[in-house]
């Protein structure tokens, strides 16, 4: 018994001494969706900002591919050590029902880290759209069934569910044009070969002051601080409708406790910080620290939020 009691204890200590040097090494974090989007742009912020305070490098590779699979799959089949990191977000958990046939389960395949942020969308057409207003683009999209077209991101990406959610809420017949990023998505609004799209405020609000694109509305409850002259589209003429992009930090399934616990440490005292908060608020984003069982609990109730949309709607990808 004291021998197995002294194993233990020295276990314990070594455990203790590795987690207290990690990470010894750079750190990287995949994100599967392409540059310049919100995904993208988050992890490099985050990066950065952990390397300058745990003094280690954090590197940010863009791995986009399959409406998210493809980047996640390699973070799934990595070592569990902590220096392999998923920037993931609401695309992860509604595909657990819109592509079940994955080679990964979301949550018995990564473990929980923390949630990052959360901001609304702001939905856009190109300035050759025949509509001034939400109204006039229902009345016209209604008036032309399957002829009007919307971007995304890819299959499950926040930008196709919003798009989802509104044909369904506002009885329209649309054509969703996936790309491999939002940021070839973005090209397509902006060059007319898509009439429509759904985008994060930080990454579109800039265009559609710029006259790039028109902006209709903001997609959440209240008004984006970005764009206050912007009716939510629930005021604008969709009732109800509210959606947004949120983004979480995960980590292969059987990466060490005492890791996680030290990366969601790192993470959400840099979320609760100031500067973070006062930076990220003026970009529309709002930062969403959490502990791990709290985000694990988000988690769950997000995935049964959209497997109730798509399964209503009967949603299907190829």
């Amino acid at each position: 018994m004291v021998r197995i009691l002294l194993a233990l204890l020295l276990l314990s200590f070594g455990s203790a001494a590795w987690t207290q040097s990690y990470p010894s090494k750079p750190v990287k974090i995949i994100v599967p969706f392409g540059v310049g989007g919100s995904a993208d742009v988050y992890a490099r912020y985050l990066g950065a900002k952990l390397q300058d305070s745990v003094g280690q490098s954090f590197v940010v590779e863009n791995r986009p591919g399959g409406g998210s699979i493809v980047g996640s799959d390699v973070v799934a089949k990595s070592d569990p050590d902590g220096y392999t990191l998923l920037m993931m977000s609401n695309t992860h958990t509604v595909n657990e029902t819109l592509i079940p046939k994955k080679p990964f389960e979301l949550m018995r395949d990564f473990a929980p880290i923390t949630g990052v942020s959360y901001s609304d969308l702001i939905m856009v057409v190109h300035p050759s759209v025949q509509a001034a207003s939400l109204k006039e683009f229902i009345a016209l999209a209604k008036s032309k069934p399957g002829a009007l077209n919307y971007a995304s991101s890819g299959n499950g990406t926040p930008y196709h569910m919003a798009g989802e959610l509104f044909k369904s809420m506002a009885g329209v017949d649309i054509v969703h044009v996936p790309h491999k990023g939002s940021d070839q998505a973005r090209v397509a609004i902006m060059g007319g070969q898509v009439q429509m799209m759904f985008d994060a405020v930080p990454t579109m609000a800039a265009n559609a002051k710029a006259g790039k694109v028109k902006a209709f509305g903001t997609t959440g409850e209240k008004r984006s601080s970005v764009t206050p002259e912007l009716p939510t589209l629930s005021e604008a003429g969709v009732a109800g409708y509210e959606t947004g992009l949120w983004l979480g930090l995960m980590a292969p399934k059987a990466t060490p406790r005492p890791v996680l616990e030290k990366i969601n440490a790192e993470v959400n005292k840099l979320l609760n910080s100031a500067e973070v908060k006062e930076n990220w608020a003026k970009q529309g984003t709002i930062t969403m620290g959490m502990s791990i069982d709290q985000f694990d609990k988000f988690l769950r109730q997000d995935i049964q939020k959209w497997s109730r949309l798509v399964k209503s709607t009967g949603m299907k990808v190829d």
